[in-house]
């Protein structure tokens, strides 16, 4: 029987998962150092896997195709990549929310996952053709998007419902921290693409065993859920949107937020080079530029947001408006026509996506239909985060074809401002959260 989302994150006890029986001495707060290894763990995943959508991949994609072909190639990788991405975190999740190992239901998927990822990035570094670049590169999202799905669960099993948005401001600095980290990276190590791939991996792979030591992780209990059959299967993808129509509200806003995003993050690499005019070489500091001044507006928005949000204890309106400044920006990218006008929009983009990831997390755990799933719940909330990543390099070579040639980039960015905007009226229609 599901628990209502209120009562079931208030019942659980902030260090151990909410299969567990509460403890009467749990503490107000979550220790510091779970809290600490969190964000280091949300760093270093996103890291090992931000670095390749930003930046690396892009650059790979150029050294093996001719330039004309190079936005259609680059698609097919991320396409195919954010889709399995988009299918592997919900089973993931459910078979980590299923996991009766000794060491605990989320380390084996943290360690595992990771490790996994890893190989997929080698085999990226080191392919010489866009099919090997889509095999490995499934691979790591396979991988990573295991760790992911135990990541993201830690949230709702691990801390208490008055300090989720904190917490997770705290993990949406560090993510955007890890844009810093890997556009640097990627400048550091431009002249070996295997070092380019392999560090944010390397790294990853340490933060995230960090974050296994320091957390309490019980086994599930056996016999607590049904055999993974392929009705199991199936049902990783779905929570029915009738008798949960909050999460299914939360889900929508996440994918049209998050494909205003993805046309930011999959594209600006091309953006620079092909509107801006800028070279293989130069763009590597471009980005990096770039993703200094717009993390450190993600960090103001993320910080003042979680903070205002915890305090009143509303998380729609801050969302609302989070998605609104977020179109905004994409407009503004949209009739960019210098690196100045392109880096004052990121401005405004990091200060909407800075608020959004402090607030929308808190709201998802809020929504949570089983606290017993949350890595398999959160597990299908992320397909909103994963599937446009696949969509929108899809769409993306009709919308750069659009009045002749393929760089029609203003009909891209318009195409994610109505996206944002529409996520932002999306999360209003929720019900049981202010």
């Amino acid at each position: 029987m599901a628990v209502t989302p209120d009562a079931s994150l208030g019942a659980r006890s902030p260090e151990f998962p909410s299969q567990d029986a509460p403890s009467p001495e749990a503490p107000a707060n979550a220790p510091a150092k779970l809290v600490a290894a969190l964000a280091l763990a949300q760093f270093g995943a996103y890291l090992a896997v931000l670095t390749p959508v930003m930046v690396t991949l892009a650059l790979r994609v150029s050294q093996i195709v001719p330039e004309g072909d190079r936005g259609a190639a680059l698609g097919q990788v991320l396409s195919v990549g954010a889709l399995l991405a988009m299918l592997g975190n919900p089973v993931f999740g459910a078979l980590s929310d299923r996991t009766t190992s000794r060491f605990g239901r989320r380390r084996p998927w943290l360690i595992g996952g990771m490790a996994a990822g890893i190989a997929g990035l080698l085999v990226v570094a080191l392919g010489s053709s866009v099919l090997t670049l889509m095999l490995g590169w499934a691979l790591a999202q396979l991988g990573i998007n295991a760790a992911l799905a135990a990541l993201t669960s830690c949230v709702p099993d691990l801390i208490p419902p008055h300090q989720q948005a904190r917490v997770s401001a705290i993990c949406g600095i560090t993510t955007s921290l890890s844009m810093i980290g890997g556009s640097a990276l990627a400048q550091a190590f431009s002249g070996s693409m295997a070092l380019a791939f392999l560090v944010p991996g390397v790294i990853g792979l340490a933060a995230v065993a960090t974050l296994a030591a320091v957390m309490k992780d019980r086994p599930a209990r056996a016999g607590a859920f049904e055999p993974y059959s392929v009705k199991e299967f199936l049902r990783s993808f779905w929570v029915n949107p009738r008798r949960h129509p909050d999460f299914a509200w939360n889900f929508a806003g996440r994918f049209l937020v998050y494909t205003g995003a993805a046309c930011v993050t999959s594209y600006q690499v091309y953006f620079l080079m092909d509107r801006l005019g800028y070279d293989d070489d130069q763009v590597t500091g471009k980005v990096l530029v770039g993703t200094l001044v717009m993390v450190a507006a993600t960090a103001v928005g993320s910080l003042l947001g979680g903070q205002l949000s915890d305090r009143s204890g509303r998380r729609k309106p801050y969302v609302l408006g989070a998605s609104l400044v977020m179109a905004v920006s994409l407009a503004m990218i949209a009739s960019a026509e210098s690196f100045g006008m392109y880096v004052a929009a990121l401005v405004v983009f990091g200060v909407g996506n800075g608020l959004y990831l402090s607030v929308d997390m808190a709201l998802a755990a809020a929504v949570l239909p089983n606290p017993d799933e949350s890595a398999k719940d959160m597990g299908v909330l992320n397909i909103g985060n994963a599937l446009p990543q696949s969509l929108v390099p899809i769409v993306a070579p009709g919308l750069l074809a659009i009045g002749g040639g393929s760089g029609n980039y203003g009909a891209l960015f318009l195409f994610g401002a109505v996206a944002a905007m529409l996520g932002a009226f999306a999360v209003q229609f929720i019900r049981s959260v202010k």
